[in-house]
């Protein structure tokens, strides 16, 4: 696998923009990512019971298409708890994008269309701004590496930085690319958070084991963070295939097949982790792996529950070796461990501590925890005597600029 510079329109045939077309002040806010070809798809949507509308059309579309041709996605506004007039507009919206491409000479219906939005929830999308947008947007469709990043600009809401992956992995003679780009700062929680991902490939394989790999990969990436405890109403996922690359097509079957999934899992994982980094108000990045579980689930349980807890994430901003907190935050994870073989520790670029061993406290340079907790970047070790379970989870500290954020969010 090899890193590549870039994004969504790093495989063969995607071609994207990004603009401003009036729903935010002064900040792009429509986006559009059109495939020469029909694609493969696959999709993972929020468990949040309130949904927003374009996430029923989108679960709509992945159950009843075959395939999909384009994706469009504003930002500024969620189009959620919009009631009836919220999947007319959604509907619009890929209608038009249809009726555009078509004109442009990309054959499209409107259920061959994927809709996204993000921002405030409960306000009605302004259509004639989102309608002149996308016309606007549609104009100046390019496969360019700026295009991209034209793109995954026009997702963000409160994220600070654009986030976007691109590898290249071989296939026998041949190589196919995948690329993504992801939004996310706040609301971010494990069981898919406030963000949205889009992953393109120009590789050739079936709707059933893309989405399949997705399942396996959401799993592994975006259910392993956390930033806040909140799970959104809008929350997505979506990879588009085009199979351009002229390799040959990959499924479960196939010798190429561990390969293309372990470059799938590290696009998702990479860009689930920027969105930690982003995380609001966050000055710590926050790595908790847990080794010696019954199993892979019960470790993965242990982890998150670290992340998410607010009195972990508080002693992480104030740099306090407060271990009693994770030990805490793993007894109510409901995963059976016996916390009388526990060893937790500490690691950052300024070394390791370890503070726990056996379930008995041990005697550590206070100095030292610190020292190692004032970093950017905090490993948390816990290694318990269970078994051979592994996982790892990511987080970040909770900090007074989060409440300073979520306290104007609509204003």
């Amino acid at each position: 696998m090899k890193l590549l510079e870039g994004g969504i329109t790093a495989p063969t045939g995607f071609l994207a923009n990004g603009i401003a077309c009036g729903i935010k002040k002064r900040k792009k806010d429509l986006a559009l990512v059109v495939s020469e070809q029909p694609c493969s798809f696959a999709g993972s949507f929020t468990t949040n019971l309130v949904k927003a509308a374009p996430v029923d059309w989108d679960m709509a579309v992945v159950k009843e298409q075959d395939s999909v041709r384009a994706l469009v996605v504003n930002s500024g506004n969620a189009n959620a708890c919009t009631g009836v007039q919220g999947m007319l507009d959604t509907r619009q919206m890929a209608t038009l994008v249809a009726e555009t491409l078509s004109r442009k000479g990309f054959s499209a219906k409107a259920e061959e269309v994927l809709v996204c939005s993000t921002g405030v929830i409960g306000v009605p999308l302004p259509m004639e701004t989102v309608k002149e947008g996308i016309t606007l947007c549609a104009k100046d469709l390019q496969a360019s590496r700026q295009a991209g990043l034209d793109a995954a600009q026009a997702i963000c809401t409160t994220d600070t930085f654009t986030k976007e992956v691109a590898v290249e992995v071989a296939l026998g003679e041949k190589t196919v690319r995948i690329g993504g780009m992801a939004k996310g700062s706040g609301m971010i929680h494990p069981n898919m958070a406030t963000m949205l991902s889009f992953i393109t490939t120009d590789a050739a394989i079936s709707k059933k084991s893309l989405q399949g790999l997705l399942g396996e990969s959401v799993i592994d990436s975006y259910n392993m963070i956390s930033v806040d405890g909140d799970t959104s109403t809008n929350d997505t996922v979506l990879v588009l295939a085009n199979g351009m690359s002229n390799a040959p097509s990959v499924d479960e079957t196939s010798p190429y097949w561990e390969s293309f999934k372990e470059a799938f899992l590290f696009v998702h994982t990479a860009l689930a982790k920027a969105i930690v980094r982003d995380g609001e108000g966050a000055g710590k990045f926050i790595e908790v792996t847990v080794k010696g579980a019954l199993d892979k689930a019960s470790a993965q349980a242990l982890a998150r529950s670290v992340v998410s807890s607010n009195l972990v994430k508080a002693a992480f901003f104030g740099s306090d070796a407060n271990w009693g907190r994770i030990l805490c935050a793993m007894g109510y994870s409901g995963a059976q461990f016996d916390p009388k073989g526990v060893k937790l520790s500490f690691r950052s670029g300024k070394g390791s501590i370890v503070v726990l061993s056996d379930g008995q406290p041990i005697p550590f340079d206070e100095k030292m925890a610190k020292t190692i907790l004032l970093e950017r970047e905090v490993e948390v070790l816990a290694e318990l005597c269970e078994g051979s379970g592994e996982g790892t989870a990511w987080g970040c500290d909770l900090s007074y600029e989060y409440v300073r954020i979520n306290g104007d969010y609509r204003s």
